[in-house]
């Protein structure tokens, strides 16, 4: 399914209606010509498969200089990696990465850094590691909700 240009505007590959917010969509792989709305309900149906439903990090002030902590997770009060997936929702990451063999499938994400001239890394995206599985030894990053144990305050 492609899209078809109609004087400067795209048909929609779900909806197949045609409109000036059809564009490719995905953020370095691309996923499909999608409108705004058909996007939105896309990602967030993939966010709640994927469990990346984390609140984005707020930018920071660009003249203060001092050092950013990670954010703590509200259940348990470890620390979190908060990344953007390739489908602009975020998720929570644990710190650490991990052998692929001990993370279940489910949880298993990578760290990608988007494609771009410079040698520095300039932003990365958290992809849900599919399709091909990767060998045992393989290092892979967990969501955090694998990890988390909440404090249940036990009197």
């Amino acid at each position: 399914m492609g899209a078809i240009q109609d004087r400067d505007q795209s048909v929609c590959d779900r909806c197949e209606e045609t409109n000036l917010t059809v564009r490719e969509r995905g953020r370095f792989r691309l996923m499909a010509q999608l409108c705004e709305r058909c996007w939105n309900i896309l990602a967030n149906e993939m966010a709640v498969a994927d469990g990346a439903t984390a609140p984005p990090r707020p930018d920071p002030d660009p003249d203060d200089v001092t050092w950013i902590e990670p954010p703590a997770c509200p259940e348990c009060g470890a620390l979190v990696r908060i990344y953007p997936t390739n489908y602009d929702r975020w998720i929570s990451l644990a710190m650490v990465e991990l052998p692929a063999k001990d993370v279940p499938e489910a949880f298993r994400w990578r760290l990608t850094r988007l494609p771009d001239r410079s040698p520095i890394p300039t932003d990365i995206v958290a992809v849900r590691v599919r399709g091909i599985d990767p060998l045992p030894g393989d290092p892979v990053v967990p969501a955090h909700r694998m990890m988390c144990v909440p404090e249940w305050g036990e009197p």
